[in-house]
């Protein structure tokens, strides 16, 4: 268990959290193309039957997630999808080391996966309930390139991807607390 192996790890279920269907589709073709060198059990992702069907499902999400409103059913229903996807892919990059590794980068990919699901589909519904679409594209174009540039970090510059990660981590509390402390005045 290495640095790098934790940063793929992590940005695995990072990733997965915001485009689960990207982050497989990516991944695979970068180890593919020669671009990165896959940890064993993620090799899987570059075959191309999972090639093609993470492409296929990664165009349809990047356009369900640019129509207001339907972005939102969208994340609702990938809720069910992006948290496993994320525990699985951490775990995977952990296949050949022993069971309580994978199990525990499971749960810390999973959870990762559930952190960054739910800011998402959060401040995607919130950006919704504003009457002009360009916030929504601005977030959705955002949350586009930011996924390829954190895989390539942690591939490349796995440090440099863990310090960006915790200080993402420590933004997504303090955004979680904003949306929270905004559900409760809509609510009352």
């Amino acid at each position: 268990m290495t640095l790098p192996d934790i940063a793929i790890a992590l940005a695995l279920g990072w990733g997965a959290g915001l485009r689960a269907y990207a982050v497989v589709f990516a991944v695979g073709l970068a180890g593919a193309m020669g671009w990165v060198e896959l940890p064993g059990h993620l090799e899987v992702l570059q075959h191309p039957v999972v090639l093609f069907a993470s492409g296929f499902m990664a165009l349809v999400e990047f356009g369900a997630d640019k129509v207001p409103w339907l972005d939102s059913i969208w994340d609702a229903m990938h809720s069910f999808v992006r948290i496993p996807a994320g525990a699985a892919l951490a775990a995977m990059a952990f296949g050949d080391s022993s069971s309580a590794v994978m199990v525990a980068a499971g749960l810390l990919g999973g959870s990762l996966a559930a952190a960054m699901h739910v800011t998402k589909a959060g401040t995607r519904a919130t950006l919704n309930l504003s009457p002009e679409p360009f916030s929504n594209w601005a977030a959705s174009l955002g949350e586009d390139a930011i996924v390829p540039l954190g895989l390539w970090l942690a591939f490349v510059h796995p440090l440099a991807f863990l310090l960006l990660l915790a200080l993402l981590l420590l933004a997504v509390v303090l955004l979680m607390r904003l949306l929270w402390r905004g559900f409760r005045r809509l609510v009352a």
